[in-house]
């Protein structure tokens, strides 16, 4: 018989107690209040890091790294904005602006021509009616290209349309004055003054507003690539401010003269400065002077050659109305002083052969003016014939036509010779752009990279 032994008073076994858990101070946050918490943290982090050497070396070196290369990026978009301006202007911009001017010039021209026809004895001369169909298929293009930069550009949509919807309108008057006058109906007479006031009251006047609008957008452009880049200049400063900073404090801390790598990236800011200082001054000048030489000039002759141009429609208007032109002889008087007062000031704007063209205007202008008054003499004394023969007959060496002539022939040589002037400066200064974009920005890697072989350097000595 088998039994077991019990040992007395033993206690019976049972399980530990389970121990209890640690208590915390801050109660666990989880959720969206734990994620608010995430930036706190890491601000407690990064102040416990820059208390020691190590942390704040690795502070500096990516403060001046993303410096570097914000003004990398900052100084490239600012360079190749202005590049992108300038060719903006050379290829948009200033022949828009011409083609809005040819669109006054050529309607003025048609006015003239067509009046000057009127007053010929006999069928319309084959030049006259071939002038002035040339100057409608011109305004036409001209109205085209000029149309095509209007769109979000509410006044000059505006003028566009005004100049498109009567244009049809005074091209047909004038076939009816033709056709009439060909039958020697003087109500031909009637139609033409019609057509003309057409022209005067509203499509010159939207014409001349376009071309106004197109002048001002091209101003603006000029001005805006010739202003300082500042906030890219601050940026490169304060960057430069922080590198000479830091090699001085890094001297300080190691006693060493130089860090290569903070050594380079100085170096590459500093020729960012001088290369950008360099070539934006020259840009600048360069844009200037396509402006003081060419656009500025010609926005002058091309307002002298348009009230000269609107003069002598009115001087052959004043014949077709054959004793009741009295009006256009006014607006005549009034614009005389406008267009010999607009050649003296272009006088003192351009030099070489510019200035000799305006030099020929100007006396073809006096020598028109003389004419003028001659026509005017003989028309009042009743001598109509002589007076009209004295206006258009492109023989006389002293008659308006010829006058005029030259006057006109003398101003488009010195418009075409200031856009000539424009265009070469303006290329210039884009040529001195070059390759300053795609410069700053590998400059400014550079720098990023001097940067981080410095501070990497510094930071291995504290392993």
């Amino acid at each position: 018989m088998t039994s077991t032994a019990t040992r007395p008073g033993a206690p019976t076994a049972e399980p530990p107690p389970a121990p209890d858990a640690p208590t915390s101070s801050e109660p666990s946050r989880s959720g969206l209040a734990g994620l608010l918490d995430l930036p706190v943290a890491a601000v407690r982090g990064l102040s416990r890091s820059v208390r020691t050497s190590p942390g704040r070396l690795t502070l500096i070196g990516v403060g001046l790294v993303v410096l570097a290369l914000v003004t990398g990026l900052v100084g490239t978009i600012a360079v190749q904005g202005k590049k992108d301006t300038i060719n903006e202007l050379i290829d948009h911009r200033e022949p828009l602006t011409a083609a809005s001017q040819e669109v006054y010039r050529s309607l003025s021209d048609a006015d003239a021509t067509s009046a000057n026809a009127f007053l010929v004895v006999g069928a319309e001369p084959p030049e006259l009616r071939a002038r002035y169909d040339q100057d409608i298929a011109r305004a036409g293009a001209a109205l085209a290209k000029a149309a095509s930069d209007s769109e979000g550009v509410a006044d000059a949509a505006t003028k566009v349309d005004i100049i498109s919807r009567n244009l049809p309108v005074y091209t047909g008057i004038i076939e009816t004055a033709r056709a009439n006058n060909l039958q020697g109906f003087p109500v031909g007479a009637s139609y033409l003054r019609e057509a003309s006031n057409l022209m005067r009251a509203t499509i010159l006047p939207a014409a001349s507003d376009l071309y106004h609008i197109d002048t001002d957008r091209l101003g603006a452009e000029q001005d805006d690539v010739s202003g300082f880049p500042w906030f890219s200049t601050v940026l490169l400063v304060v960057l430069l401010a922080a590198l000479v900073a830091t090699q001085i404090y890094l001297t300080k801390r190691t006693n060493r003269l130089l860090n290569v790598g903070l050594v380079v990236a100085t170096g590459a800011m500093v020729l960012v400065l001088l290369w950008g200082a360099v070539a934006l001054i020259v840009q600048s000048a360069l844009v200037g002077d396509g402006q003081n030489d060419g656009s500025h000039p010609v926005d002058v002759l091309v307002r002298a050659r348009s009230a000269a141009v609107q003069g002598r429609a009115d001087e052959t208007m004043t014949l077709v109305a054959r004793g009741d032109g009295a009006d256009y002889e006014i607006n005549f008087q009034q614009l005389a002083p406008i267009f010999t007062g607009l050649l003296h000031e272009a006088q003192g704007l351009m030099t070489g052969e510019a200035a000799k063209q305006i030099d020929t205007a100007v006396s073809a202008a006096d020598a028109w003016l003389v004419a003028h008054k001659d026509v005017r003499a003989k028309d009042d004394g009743g001598a109509y014939s002589d007076a009209v023969k004295k206006a258009v007959d492109t023989s006389l060496p002293d008659g308006s036509a010829a006058a005029f002539g030259r006057l006109d022939d003398a101003l488009v040589n010195a418009i075409d010779i200031g856009r000539q002037n424009f265009l070469d400066s303006t290329r210039g200064a884009d040529r001195t752009l070059t390759l300053l974009a795609p410069g700053v920005a590998v400059l400014a890697v550079v720098a990023a990279g001097g940067v981080t072989m410095g501070i990497r350097d510094r930071l291995r000595e504290y392993r």
